[in-house]
């Protein structure tokens, strides 16, 4: 075989697998929950930069404001509001998926309200990094929540 057609070989193949390495991800990634309330608590951010959290103890690289009591009883409508799924809804807790647009990668947010606040969590289920994306997401929420 020439090296002409290796080379030409490689750069049909490098792009296919990854796009299907991002599909398989991204299909992985709808096979699992959110972590939900541990010790009544958020579960807490793992140690790659694709989790935000407003809950004490948190890390600085990861910590996020909680959002104000006030915003509670129209959260749901919210997060639906934003193309948010709600998967779990109770008094004390809410727990959505919110879908990427290009492979369908799924990230939780969820919502604990607290006497005080209402905490929140956004990550990604699977990868390291999201580009700030939970980060942004939680803004994004909390400027529709005031509207």
């Amino acid at each position: 075989m020439s090296v002409l057609k290796i080379i030409l070989l490689i750069v049909i193949a490098l792009p296919i697998l990854g796009v299907g390495s991002f599909y398989f991800l991204a299909q992985q990634s709808k096979n699992d929950d959110a972590p939900g309330l541990v010790d009544g608590v958020l579960a807490e951010c793992p140690s790659s930069p694709n989790c935000v959290r407003s809950e004490a103890g948190t890390l600085p690289t990861h910590a996020v404001e909680a959002l104000p009591l006030s915003v509670w009883d129209q959260l749901a409508a919210v997060v639906e509001q934003t193309g948010g799924v709600i998967t779990v809804q109770n008094e004390n807790y809410l727990a959505a998926e919110y879908y990427s647009k290009l492979f369908g990668f799924v990230d939780d947010v969820e919502f604990r309200k607290a006497f005080d606040a209402v905490h929140v969590r956004s990550a990604s289920r699977v990868g390291h990094s999201d580009m700030g994306a939970n980060k942004k997401r939680i803004s994004e929420l909390r400027e529709a929540s005031q509207e």
